[in-house]
């Protein structure tokens, strides 16, 4: 008598399940909605605020997991990413796409019933628009990629301002632009120092298509953009001097070094300092900005 084996499942573990909706880059997502959330006028019951900050950070991490369900192949190729839960076969495809769907579906959820149904379609469509437009069509298409899908983490302070207003005004707008032109000089300069890994995985990154001279002069122009939208909310009077000092003295060392990054050549070792100079600059760039905004918000109240 022959006894059947018992086939054997690889169970993901919950490390594994949070590893997929990429932890670092939620704490940037989670930190601009709530400098949204806290800067928007009137206020929001706590508990209320709580779960839309919640029902975002939900959001984003299966947007993650639906960009790494999509992206096995590329992350298997790549060094930084190849020990991420899927290319290192601690979890199959189908469990991480399960994991980001049902994750997606209850963060909308939670988002429009227990908030406001117009913050909830926004987070929706961030949704659709990372794991869609961004990951499925434009990462492996157009060197345009980053700068288009900057979109799709521009999102969050908009909804947490919508979360306490139930509306849309220009102030979230701007934040939004901030956002949209901070990403490519941000993941531009990550790339021109790990260029060969998205070379070898044949993604259409701009130092991989247009080169890494073309790449640097167009992180100049884009910190011209960024600091022209960081400094708008002041200039047009709806900020306090708190943020608009934050936001001009940070803006000129960004375009400082951004344009450092732009005159470099080629083939100067230096290059790549300057490189990793602007991205390690570029976070606290952000993070200070929105910081000020809450803080300048919070002392006018």
């Amino acid at each position: 008598m022959t006894i059947a084996s018992t086939p054997s499942y690889n169970l993901a573990s919950a490390q594994d399940l949070f590893a997929l909706t990429k932890p670092r880059v939620m704490s940037l997502v989670i930190f601009t909605a709530i400098c949204g959330l806290l800067a928007a006028p009137g206020s929001i019951h706590p508990v209320i605020g709580f779960t839309a900050i919640l029902a975002i950070s939900l959001g984003a991490g299966a947007s993650a997991a639906l960009n790494q369900w999509y992206e096995y192949d590329i992350d298997a190729m790549m060094k930084r990413t190849a020990n991420r839960p899927l290319p290192a076969g601690r979890m199959d495809r189908e469990t991480a796409l399960h994991f980001g769907v049902g994750l997606s579906a209850f963060s909308v959820l939670l988002m429009g019933l227990a908030v406001n149904w117009l913050s909830a379609a926004v987070l929706a469509f961030s949704i659709f628009f990372y794991a869609v437009v961004y990951t499925i069509w434009l990462k492996r298409s157009t060197p345009q990629n980053i700068v288009i899908g900057g979109a799709a983490g521009a999102f969050p302070p908009v909804i947490g301002w919508a979360a306490v207003t139930g509306d849309i005004t220009i102030m979230p707008l701007l934040l939004f632009a901030i956002i949209f032109f901070w990403t490519p000089p941000h993941f531009w300069a990550l790339a021109l120092f790990v260029n060969s890994d998205y070379s070898k995985a044949g993604i259409p990154m701009m130092p991989v298509v247009a080169g890494r001279k073309s790449t640097r002069k167009q992180i100049a122009v884009y910190s011209l953009i960024l600091a022209v939208c960081a400094i708008a909310p002041f200039a047009l009077n709806m900020t306090g001097v708190i943020y608009g000092a934050t936001a001009i003295l940070l803006s000129i060392a960004f375009v400082v070094l951004s344009f450092r990054v732009g005159l470099s050549k080629t083939e100067d070792p230096l290059a790549m300092k300057a490189e990793k100079h602007l991205f390690s600059f570029s976070i606290l760039y952000l993070f200070t900005l929105f910081g000020a905004l809450v803080a300048d918000r919070m002392i006018i109240a």
